[in-house]
């Protein structure tokens, strides 16, 4: 069997379509030749967020997260809005997290954090030269958002003490040189 074979898609159909993601079931013929059913969740795509103040500071979010039961400190991050671009999704998803606007974005890179069952890809930006967005943010209905800065030696020490535990947080941090 090649390395390079790829399985091919006999049919479609979507399973369930929500506000955020939809998911389809594939019936796909692998490249062994065996069929297989797969639930694949399609995403627009995100992107995560670093905000530095300075160059050894971070913001983070402390936020609810229902499907675990338990408040987060994380990196803030948000879902592209249909047809938009990164960069864009990227300021605004500053503006309406933290409430400052990045005069600066750089790109540090973007990871699939689920790849067996998920196709949303992560885009990591790191922002820099906040200020007073240039309209007031509007925060999401379901958002319950506390901005705060940390040290990058803090924010270290709060993951070797499992005290951050969202992974994209882990990851992004990891970027930073």
């Amino acid at each position: 069997m090649s390395r390079t074979a790829r399985p091919r898609r006999l049919s479609t159909r979507t399973t369930f379509t929500g506000r955020v993601f939809h998911v389809e079931r594939d019936r796909v013929r692998l490249p062994n030749g065996r069929t297989a059913t797969l639930d694949i969740v399609r995403h627009r795509g995100s992107v995560v967020l670093i905000p530095q103040p300075s160059a050894g500071e971070v913001i983070l979010i402390r936020q609810y997260r229902y499907a675990i039961d338990r408040w987060v400190w994380e990196l803030p991050a948000g879902t592209l809005d249909p047809g938009e671009q990164a960069r864009t999704a990227a300021r605004r998803e500053c503006a309406e997290e933290i409430g400052l606007w990045p005069r600066k974005i750089e790109k540090l890179g973007a990871f699939y954090p689920t790849p067996g069952f998920c196709d949303e890809v992560m885009i990591y930006y790191r922002c820099t030269g906040l200020t007073a967005p240039p309209k007031p943010p509007a925060q999401d209905p379901d958002e319950q958002i506390e901005p705060r800065s940390f040290s990058l030696a803090r924010v270290r020490d709060l993951i070797a003490r499992r005290q951050i535990v969202d992974m994209k947080t882990v990851v992004g941090l990891s970027l930073l040189r």
